[in-house]
């Protein structure tokens, strides 16, 4: 299979451009997500790490508001339940997060609480007096039955609380009671929401998890996870790492890009072991690579379309030259007599058109050269008359036109007296003699005709004849011949006379062999010179005399 130089340049400047724009597409949009990957990472271990704080900071300032309520109901040693319930009001309508504050006795009787909720009850059974009592204690959440039927709740949701409480001492160092506190919830969320607001406004598909620290149970987050646990390779690392990021298989089968926070505590808060989990969809997360690499696509295509077209008109200014030089080419081959051009502008090309005008010019000098060596081949060096080589190719050329009407008249002459000028005056003389005689042969020589010297002294007319009287018009022209060659020639000074005698012999009329007629002109030639020579005799008269 054969193609055009513009079709391969422009299909090789297309493919280059491609693999060049796919590679380096592939290449910027590997690092690109590999940075988009790691800096959305970041970004949601740090809002992770930020809630983590907001939650620690809360819960530490909850617990020092409340450590500074106990300070204050203990001035003086005197824990009246009235001033303390008063103290408990005050907190309560400041922080609204305290769901429910209050006092009880080293019993775990209620002497003072906030709306009055749970006074008069004992909760010495409870978690928030057991631990309490003996020091300083920061429950998890958890759901409060008894306190949850007390408190108002529209939604209808399940209530969930975090439990402060610490013992109350006097200045002796004697417990004097239990101050203890529930926390809503509900702060947790808008925690949740003041992290994400931001977020949410830039990205789609991100979601928050606050998971405890004892198995791993989810306490906030999307409804259908509340409750249950939430295992992943992450956080566990998290607990070891503080924080981290990873692109996670969740147990819904779906990957997520996912930032982890582990609870630290804040101040003399030493944390609840939580886990601040943020994720976001991966298709989602990696949107922005997806549509840079079909960018790239695009791009890449339109690249290689530009390309292309650069390519054809590249290879229209590489190709116009040698098409030019193929059409000199053709046009030469036909017979044409043109030059190669010379061709500027490509090094290449330029050196093949001059490399052409070479081959051309060495082409023209040969035939030259050929043309010369067939005239040395087809005249005779003396006397530059055709000799039998020429002879032959008249002969081919003139019996492929035969017919009918069509008569070649065969002459053959020898000159009288030539022997003796040669033995008398020398050879010189005699070569300058057949010079001469030559020339006024050649005088007297048709248009369709051809005189030829055999060797010696001896010549060879062919006449073409079309008519009815070819022998007449050979009579007539043998004629002239024998009075042409019987005028004297002037040598050297020297006058010479000499004479002629001819034979001739007719084809087809004699013979349809150009050998054989040659032959009988021969013939005829000599019964000329036994006639007394300086005469013409026809082949057909011999033949009549015998």
């Amino acid at each position: 299979m054969s193609f055009k130089i513009r079709t391969v340049l422009t299909v090789i400047f297309a493919v280059l451009s491609l693999l060049v724009t796919l590679t380096i597409g592939s290449i910027f949009s590997q690092k690109s997500f590999v940075a988009v990957e790691t800096e959305i990472g970041h970004s949601l271990t740090g809002t992770a790490s930020q809630a983590s704080d907001k939650l620690d900071r809360f819960m530490s300032a909850r617990a020092g508001e409340l450590d500074l309520l106990g300070r204050m109901a203990s001035l003086e040693d005197e824990f009246q339940p009235d001033e303390i319930q008063m103290l408990l009001d005050q907190l309560q309508d400041s922080f609204p997060s305290f769901s429910w504050v209050g006092f009880m006795d080293p019993k775990g009787k209620v002497l003072a609480a906030t709306d009055g909720i749970l006074l008069g009850e004992n909760l010495s059974e409870r978690p928030v007096y057991q631990e309490g009592i003996k020091g300083k204690f920061i429950g998890d959440v958890h759901n409060a039955v008894l306190l949850a039927k007390l408190l108002p709740n529209p939604t209808g949701e399940p209530l969930q609380f975090v439990d402060i409480s610490f013992p109350l001492k006097d200045s002796k160092g004697m417990i004097q009671g239990v101050l203890a506190a529930h926390l809503s919830w509900e702060w947790a969320k808008e925690v949740e929401e003041s992290v994400l607001a931001p977020l949410k406004r830039e990205e789609k598909d991100i979601e928050f998890f606050i998971v405890s620290k004892k198995e791993h149970t989810v306490l906030l987050g999307p409804k259908e996870w509340i409750g249950k646990p939430l295992v992943l390779p992450g956080i566990e690392e998290a607990q070891l790492n503080k924080s981290s990021w990873s692109i996670e298989k969740w147990p819904d089968g779906n990957e997520y890009v996912t930032g982890f926070a582990y609870s630290q505590g804040h101040l003399d808060f030493p944390g609840l072991g939580w886990t601040v989990v943020i994720r976001q969809v991966k298709s989602s997360a990696f949107a922005s690579v997806f549509d840079l690499m079909w960018f790239n696509v695009w791009s890449g295509l339109a690249v290689t379309v530009l390309f292309a077209l650069i390519g054809w008109v590249v290879s229209r200014l590489i190709s116009a030259p040698l098409v030019r030089l193929t059409r000199v080419a053709n046009r030469l081959r036909a017979g044409e007599e043109l030059e190669i051009p010379a061709i500027k502008g490509i090094k290449e090309i330029e050196v093949l058109s001059r490399s052409l005008r070479d081959m051309l010019t060495s082409l023209m000098n040969k035939n030259s050269e050929l043309v010369v060596m067939q005239n040395l081949a087809h005249f005779d060096q003396l006397t530059r008359l055709p000799n039998r080589t020429a002879l032959e190719v008249y002969l081919e050329e003139s019996l492929e036109t035969e017919s009918e009407n069509h008569t070649l008249t065969f002459l053959y002459l020898d000159l009288d007296g030539f022997k003796r000028v040669n033995d008398t005056l020398g050879h010189q003389t005699g070569d300058v003699l057949l010079q001469k005689v030559a020339q006024r042969l050649s005088a007297l020589g048709q248009v369709k005709g051809i005189t030829v010297r055999l060797g010696g002294d001896e010549f060879l007319i062919v006449l073409q004849s079309v008519g009815s009287h070819p022998r007449e018009e050979a009579m007539a022209y043998a004629e002239a011949i024998i009075q042409s060659l019987n005028k004297p020639f002037i040598i050297e000074y020297e006058r010479i006379r000499i004479g002629c005698s001819i034979g001739g012999a007719e084809y087809p009329t004699n013979s349809d062999n150009p050998s054989e007629i040659i032959r009988m002109a021969d013939e005829a030639l000599y019964e000329s010179k036994r006639a007394g020579k300086n005469r013409m005799t026809f082949y057909s008269e011999l033949k009549q005399d015998r």
